[in-house]
């Protein structure tokens, strides 16, 4: 069937059982959609995507015609992506992890003392960083991935990116989104599950690598970095070592420090900002009242970079990638108990996670 606005007119009828309609023009139709309405937007999806259309379905400001499906032609090939994505190819994401694991294992080599360049076998010293940052970070991603996946969204498998950071090695990961968010649930689903994945691993790492790190005398390390302190870390930290003795501090293994980084990584994914997970989630819960999360959480950060200069660039970053969220193509469906659940859920990790002042100036 042709996608021309006559054939949607004369076929309009068939969408009767799923819409009172009162207003139907070329590029779209206005009504009221009937109950059950996540269904039956389920039903309309498919009834479009065979007549060659690609629906968006949004609120309207009329109450007498509270939703509106706005309709773009599409090829069989763009609606054939839709309703089935294709598996993603992995030899370049398997290219970059195999990259970031070298990376990392050198990174954490140099900083346990080793030089591989001298003697190849203290690449292995970096194991206990390189395995419990990659951990973190792979569970992150995936967490992206599978969420994803069963909301029927195509989406590459992660890239990891293998910077030999002095400190980490890594810049971190991502995921690329290749089609529509199909409604405001998968957006908490997607943004959630890979930040809560990611610190519920960090929190064994944390919990390892605070019990194999060492007190030593703060005059012994004094070219060390300084770390501020998450909630959760902090909280670990005294749990395994109550009783540092004044002028010591506590020299962490590899495996907290990863522990550490992973807990700063699920922090910053999850601010409720632009592009972030956290944005995600406060778009999926707050829509168009999202803007006032966001200033509130610019202003808090602005504010904190007085404390630390970092924030500053991370709000221009931020505000640089983009504050705007583009829409899902359902607009319409409520959010359920559990989406809520799982959205507090991610409140939590961030409050629980977040370092106000992740490298404290001495």
């Amino acid at each position: 069937m042709e996608n021309n606005p006559e054939t949607l007119l004369i076929d309009v009828k068939d969408l009767e059982q799923y819409i009172e309609i009162n207003k139907f023009g070329p590029t779209g139709i206005q009504g009221r959609i009937l109950s059950p309405v996540d269904e039956n937007i389920l039903e309309m999806k498919e009834y479009f995507y065979d007549n060659g259309f690609i629906p968006y379905f949004d609120k309207s400001n009329d109450p007498l015609n509270p939703h509106i499906i706005r309709l773009v032609p599409a090829d069989a090939q763009q609606i054939s992506a839709l309703q089935n994505p294709k598996k993603p190819r992995i030899a370049l994401n398997i290219v970059l992890f195999v990259a970031t694991v070298f990376t990392t294992l050198l990174v954490g080599s140099l900083n346990r003392g080793g030089n591989p360049f001298n003697n190849m076998m203290d690449i292995f010293l970096g194991i206990p960083f390189s395995f419990s940052l990659l951990l973190i970070l792979t569970g992150h991603e995936l967490g992206h991935y599978v969420a994803s996946r069963r909301h029927g969204v195509s989406v590459t498998l992660p890239y990891f990116l293998p910077i030999p950071h002095p400190l980490i090695g890594t810049m971190g990961a991502f995921i690329r989104i290749k089609s529509i968010l199909p409604n405001r649930r998968a957006l908490i689903r997607i943004g959630a599950i890979g930040p809560i994945v990611g610190f519920i691993l960090a929190i064994p790492i944390t919990i390892i690598g605070l019990a194999l790190s060492k007190t030593a005398r703060i005059t012994d390390f004094a070219g060390g970095i300084g770390l501020g302190s998450s909630l959760l870390f902090r909280f670990f930290s005294y749990l395994l070592h109550p009783n540092i003795p004044q002028g010591y501090d506590l020299v962490l293994h590899p495996m907290a420090f990863a522990g550490w980084l992973g807990f700063f990584v699920t922090a910053m994914n999850l601010l409720p900002l632009g592009q972030l997970d956290g944005g995600h989630i406060v778009y999926a819960i707050l829509g168009k009242y999202r803007k006032y999360a966001t200033i509130g959480i610019i202003v808090a950060m602005s504010l904190l970079g007085l404390l630390w200069p970092g924030w500053f660039f991370w709000v221009a970053l931020i505000v640089l990638l983009g504050l705007r969220h583009p829409k899902s193509q359902d607009e319409i469906t409520q959010i359920k108990k559990s989406d809520k659940i799982i959205a507090i859920t991610a409140l939590v990790v961030l409050i629980l996670a977040f370092i106000p002042v992740p490298f404290p100036i001495k």
